[in-house]
């Protein structure tokens, strides 16, 4: 006997997470690209700007289709929360970007570009398993990537924030670079929150 659908799963979803895992993706490329570089800063912040506005349009269509849908092929909290997280990463990307431009930050440290370098990958592994999230397999060599480099950025953010107070002379350079390098290890931690997500997913529907 032939079992008919009424109500059939929306599996286009799959479809949003990759292409808004292609946008968080580009998002974290271009923070790494500008700190690696810093040179047209008004371009660069702009791009990124623009990056953050279009995750928050794929944002909101995975809560649109969420809405709409009768069932989904994943728990209909998990979609959400892991729409809300990964925006909440592009925010935390716009954020430090703009901050090196309100502060007037003159060049970036080897620190911050290491930071900004492990967020890179971190989204590039969070795009990895996105990828293969439909199919349910082969994404734990991501995650797992993406806790790994979460904690290298936890030692490095520690000692950038201590070498900062015992070399700068300039109170206001240690206000600013403090504010830059807690708010790149939250971008990261965040990035390790959608990866936690991800791998939620995953065990329930394993």
């Amino acid at each position: 006997m032939v079992s008919i659908r009424l109500m059939p799963r929306d599996e286009k979803f799959f479809e949003i997470f990759i292409s808004d895992g292609e946008n968080l993706a580009s998002g974290a490329q271009e923070l790494a690209a500008l700190m690696q570089t810093y040179d047209r800063l008004d371009e660069r912040v702009a791009r990124i700007q623009a990056i953050e506005h279009a995750g928050d349009e794929l944002g909101d269509e995975i809560i649109e289709r969420l809405e709409r849908a009768f069932i989904t092929p994943l728990d209909r909290g998990d979609i959400h929360e892991l729409a809300r997280r990964m925006d909440d990463v592009l925010d935390r990307i716009q954020e430090i970007a703009e901050t090196l431009q309100i502060y007037d930050i003159k060049a970036p440290t080897e620190e911050a570009r290491r930071l900004s370098a492990i967020l890179a990958e971190q989204t590039t592994e969070i795009l990895a398993a996105l990828r293969k999230l439909e199919s349910m397999k082969g994404l734990d060599d991501s995650l797992k990537r993406v806790h790994v480099l979460e904690n290298e950025a936890d030692g490095l953010s520690r000692a950038a924030i201590g070498r900062l107070f015992r070399e700068a002379t300039d109170p206001l350079d240690v206000i600013k670079w403090r504010d830059v390098y807690l708010a790149l290890e939250e971008s990261i931690d965040a990035a390790e929150d959608v990866a936690e997500i991800i791998a939620r997913m995953v065990h329930k529907n394993s």
